[in-house]
């Protein structure tokens, strides 16, 4: 075997453990988002509600949080790594002429919401529940507004991104949590650490 093969071996290997060892340990009690009460939607996702109210009216049976394993987390990443390759990335204004629609990305451009909507889209389809993939809105480091893909977990809460292609605890992006759906009701907007009305359209 040659040394180039060998070195990508290692590096594979190594990617593994680091992915694996952190959900075979117990959760921290900082792996769950606190969440408080109703809170109002986000303008983008009341306007999505409007044009698919059927998708705002569930209220999904099993709200466990879903069981973590290494095939649910391979799920994960495989489905950010596709979204994020698939989508380009191109803000409300560049593709409809003005700021919060959030849409599907069926013609292959959009920004973090719409990234949001289709990783949430297919692993609904893989047979995961709504309860289990909830919108999110937090703010950047910068201050800029931006919208998450949040996957509870009995291993903690996980966000799958745009800006990334990996899946990481929430508490481990350097966000600010500032309000998501909630668990049981598609059309309901929960608060986190005190929400905020902010505009969400991340594209980098």
């Amino acid at each position: 075997m040659n040394s180039s093969i060998t070195r990508r071996l290692r590096v594979c290997a190594a990617a593994g453990l680091a992915l694996t060892g952190g959900w075979m340990t117990p959760a921290r009690a900082s792996d769950a988002m606190a969440t408080g009460g109703l809170t109002s939607q986000p303008i983008g996702h009341y306007d999505f509600c409007k044009q698919r109210p059927g998708e705002c009216s569930i209220r999904p049976a099993n709200l466990a949080p879903a069981v973590l394993t290494d095939g649910l987390m391979r799920k994960l990443v495989n489905v950010t790594a596709r979204v994020n390759a698939a989508v380009k990335p191109m803000s409300d204004m560049d593709i409809y002429g003005k700021d919060e629609v959030w849409a599907y990305p069926d013609k292959g451009v959009g920004d973090c919401e719409d990234y949001v909507l289709e990783k949430r889209r297919q692993l609904s389809r893989m047979g995961m529940s709504l309860a289990d993939l909830l919108m999110t809105v937090v703010r950047k480091p910068d201050g800029e507004g931006h919208a998450v893909l949040t996957v509870r977990t009995d291993g903690g809460d996980y966000v799958l991104d745009n800006l990334t292609d990996k899946v990481k605890l929430w508490d481990e992006t350097g966000y600010r949590f500032l309000k998501r759906q909630a668990i049981d009701n598609t059309g309901r907007w929960v608060s986190i650490r005190g929400g905020q009305q902010v505009l969400v359209g991340s594209l980098q």
